[in-house]
């Protein structure tokens, strides 16, 4: 029995894009904050800063934990904004030099690890202080968030083709 090669084939959904009905000239996209992508994005955001004020206020025990957990959630934070701003003005259209989709899915897909791996670092190091607990379950919730944008913004097909049998 041959098996066929895969091929595997990603496509955003993440909006933007006109659609039927939707006016497509003007500076301002006013269809956008209505979607879910753009709902996905500002709870993202309203979480990552919850998480962060929650750390900043806080005595810190590990000076290198917290300081990497602050990075990651103001670098996380800082690309969400972006690429919400890029929507909402519809920047994609103007450099389309910049893959658009493929520079969201992997700032998702990185900044989300990190987001992980900073929040489960923060959790350990926390010794029970109410504000570190706090700031960690909210980057538990963010990286939550990120994984849900992610899993709902792009979606991955494999095809098998089938490899002609006479040859």
């Amino acid at each position: 029995m041959s098996h066929g090669s895969g091929l595997i084939r990603t496509t955003c959904s993440s909006g933007g894009a006109p659609g039927p009905g939707q006016p497509s000239e003007g500076l301002l996209d006013p269809v956008y904050p209505r979607t879910y992508g753009a709902l996905l994005k500002v709870a993202q955001m309203v979480t990552l800063l919850i998480a962060l004020i929650c750390v900043q206020s806080t005595y810190w025990t590990d000076y290198g934990a917290y300081k990497f957990f602050q990075v990651v959630t103001i670098c996380d934070l800082i690309m969400i904004l972006t690429f919400y701003l890029a929507h909402l003005f519809r920047v994609y259209r103007v450099l389309t030099c910049i893959s658009w989709p493929l520079s969201e899915f992997l700032h998702y897909l990185i900044g989300t690890l990190l987001l992980l791996i900073a929040s489960i670092v923060a959790a350990s190091k926390s010794y029970n202080i109410s504000g570190l607990v706090s700031g960690a379950v909210f980057g538990f919730l963010a990286s939550f968030l990120c994984l849900a944008s992610l899993w709902l913004s792009y979606k991955i097909t494999c095809i098998t083709q089938a490899s002609d049998a006479s040859a």
